[in-house]
């Protein structure tokens, strides 16, 4: 019989102890981080009614009503995930990362295209993206990879077995095909990788293999007649080195966003004043370019409260990696919070063209259910950690 000799996490070893020491992680929160986010959430939708206001006609708050029910759920979920150790997530990072796999595996295989791509599961009046909750659960399972190999991480066999792991839910998530949630997941796993103390040359050399590797896929192999990337993520990554080149056309969605962008000026022009957003000239203006439409209504005042909050919460994550009692803790948050400052910079950086348009959402802000949860969800674990750090007298 196999006997399993690690050590098991001490929620396990005092089964009282979350619930004599509610009290104690509550006290121990991030109050900022808390107040920061919330903040987040409400300037989101706010946005939200203005942006969508006439998108249903006779239903001005369709999208902000729905938006606020997934709020509710977020924050529920971001409640139960406080107050869970974190190190039961580091002692079952084999399952977190199995289930990980099977759900996307399933959406994979079963789940409806919807525009030609298969994200998204139907509950009901609902749809669920597991590959938005994937990046925090993702970033669970290889920081507890990693973390349990301790010194070992250094070893190349370490190192490539992480990327074995990395790659498949990477891949499965590319072949959706969503390439701009694929980029997150690597983004993540590069600070997972750099955290946990694998060698720079390892870095290095993944860093070299990764640009070769994206010059094959966009030049190279197409080239050769062979297309890795569908036609319009060829267009979207190639239209971004010339984004004058077709306006009307390859580079239509960018040369609106510019517009909206530079039309708001100071203090922007309001909800009936933004032309590009009520009159739908804006492509995807409450997803992909949800940015842009808020910086047509609000101008520069409004986007420089809202990228202030994101720039709050990006340091009260960055000091939950200090406080962190272990390890693990520390390269979970860093994935966390490096993941949501990559979405930031590209989904803002692609509306005024000095980002490719790859269709990550907005965080907090940007519709959608799923993205609204799971960025509570992670929000939750950073909370979860900053209390158990700090409880360890950190």
């Amino acid at each position: 019989m196999i006997v399993d000799t690690r050590p098991r996490p001490a929620a396990f070893r005092s089964p009282s102890l979350v619930a004599s020491g509610v009290g104690s992680i509550v006290r121990r929160l991030d109050w900022l981080l808390l107040l920061a986010t919330g903040a987040l959430v409400a300037y989101g939708l706010w946005a939200i009614g203005g942006i969508t206001r006439f998108d249903v006609p006779g239903s001005p708050d369709y999208y902000v009503n729905r938006q606020a029910i997934a709020v509710s759920l977020g924050v529920a979920a971001m409640i139960v995930v406080t107050l869970i150790p974190t190190s039961l997530y580091q002692y079952h990072w084999r399952f977190i990362y199995g289930a990980t796999i099977g759900v996307m595996l399933f959406v994979f295989v079963f789940a409806e295209a919807v525009r030609g791509s298969k994200r998204w599961i139907d509950l009901g009046p609902f749809q669920f993206q597991p590959s938005e909750f994937g990046k925090t659960f993702f970033v669970l399972a290889i920081a507890g990879f990693l973390v349990e190999r301790g010194r070992r991480v250094t070893g190349v066999r370490t190192v490539l077995t992480a990327l074995a792991l990395g790659l498949v839910p990477i891949a499965l998530v590319f072949l959706q095909p969503d390439l701009g949630t694929a980029l997150v997941y690597a983004a993540a796993f590069t600070a997972v990788l750099f955290l946990s103390g694998v060698r720079w040359i390892h870095l290095a050399i993944l860093g070299v293999s990764a640009v070769v590797l994206v010059t094959s896929v966009l030049w190279v192999l197409p080239s050769a007649g062979i297309q890795v990337l569908k036609p319009y993520q060829t267009a979207r990554l190639t239209g971004f080195t010339n984004p004058d080149s077709d306006p009307g056309g390859l580079t239509y969605n960018v040369a609106q966003s510019r517009t909206a962008v530079g039309a708001g000026g100071l203090s922007g022009r309001g909800v009936e004043g933004a032309s590009q957003t009520r009159l739908d000239y804006l492509p995807e203006h409450a997803t992909d370019f949800v940015f842009a439409s808020f910086a047509e209504q609000r101008g520069f005042v409004g986007c420089s409260i809202l990228l202030l909050l994101y720039l709050l919460v990006v340091w009260r994550g960055l000091r939950v990696i200090t406080v962190a009692g272990d390890l693990y803790g520390a390269v979970v948050a860093g994935g966390i919070v490096f993941a949501f400052l990559f979405q930031v910079f590209v989904n803002v950086g692609m509306t005024m063209g000095i980002a490719p348009v790859t269709g990550i959402p907005l965080p907090f802000v940007t519709v959608g259910g799923s993205s609204m949860v799971a960025n509570l969800v992670a929000v939750g674990v950073l909370q979860s950690i900053h209390a158990r750090g700090l409880d360890d007298g950190r």
